[in-house]
């Protein structure tokens, strides 16, 4: 058994770390909850956009253009958004895990283009076809900051490189929920009205030019929220981990604690007995 001195030494030391986990469960929560202001502004945007594709559609729904062209599926493209830290327990390794199975279920190949550090290392260590990658974004990604990535995304569907791209992160469902999700980004599907316009639009240039202006803004769009909810997820994921550790390390304390009291009992046992002795010897 461990002395007493030992004993108080590693209680102290759990203490400091439940002081770090602690203040980065603060961190965290506080980080989370901006997280959800930025996914919550960013949603008029790509709703707005939406609504003005889908009445693009309603007056000239025979045009086809090359983001709604279906193609055979035969090389993929993934676009795979990841932290780029750890800590977040088990939010990475679930968005790798189900992008790796999209990626295997492609009957003639699949490439991959991650937004995030921990995607990226996955990839490379796994000799993936990693097509570009952009990581180091920060806790306040703007659009600007992932441009290059989705940019890269869209030139190999367009060049046929890919017959498809899909999306993997990590939606935000509650601070205590998030879900690994997957879904086609192109080619696209006609988005359906969230609600209808304010005013009866007259298109200039003509409808057909505007859409092909807009389409490319929706793929951004949409790849953007993505982002946000992922950090929002990742917030979350790390508010949740830095609890358990609080727990746990609260948990191991007492369990130290009780321990140390017994070696200590059992110590000052041993002392009483040692001067008991000793005085009967004297007295004897």
């Amino acid at each position: 058994m461990a002395s007493l001195r030992d004993l108080r030494r590693r209680i102290k030391s759990v203490k400091n770390t439940q002081k770090i986990t602690k203040a980065m469960e603060l961190v965290a929560a506080a980080k989370m909850r901006r997280a959800q202001e930025r996914v919550e502004a960013a949603r008029p945007y790509a709703e707005e956009i939406s609504n003005v594709i889908a009445d693009i559609f309603k007056r000239d729904p025979e045009y086809k253009h090359p983001y709604l062209e279906v193609r055979e599926v035969r090389n993929r493209l993934v676009v795979l958004v990841t932290s780029d830290r750890g800590l977040v327990g088990a939010l990475n390794s679930n968005n790798i895990r189900l992008a790796l199975r999209e990626m295997n279920e492609s009957p003639g190949g699949a490439s991959v283009v991650t937004i995030g550090r921990k995607g990226r290392d996955m990839m490379r260590r796994l000799r993936r076809d990693l097509v570009a990658d952009r990581s180091g974004l920060g806790d306040r990604p703007s659009m600007g900051d992932i441009l290059p990535a989705i940019r890269v995304a869209m030139e190999q569907y367009e060049n046929g490189d890919a017959d498809q791209v899909d999306l993997v992160y990590a939606r935000f469902i509650s601070a205590g929920r998030q879900v690994a999700t997957a879904r086609r980004l192109l080619p696209l599907e006609v988005p359906e009205a969230t609600s209808e316009l304010a005013a009866d639009f007259v298109y200039e240039p003509e409808p057909k030019d505007v859409l092909d202006a807009l389409l490319p803004r929706y793929v951004e769009s949409q790849i953007y929220q993505a982002v946000l909810e992922n950090l929002a997820s990742q917030m979350a994921a790390q508010m949740v981990a830095m609890r358990n550790a609080s727990d746990n390390a609260n948990d191991l304390i007492t369990d130290l604690t009780l321990t140390a009291n017994t070696v200590r009992q059992s110590a000052i046992t041993t002392e009483l007995m040692e001067i008991v002795g000793g005085a009967a010897a004297l007295a004897g």
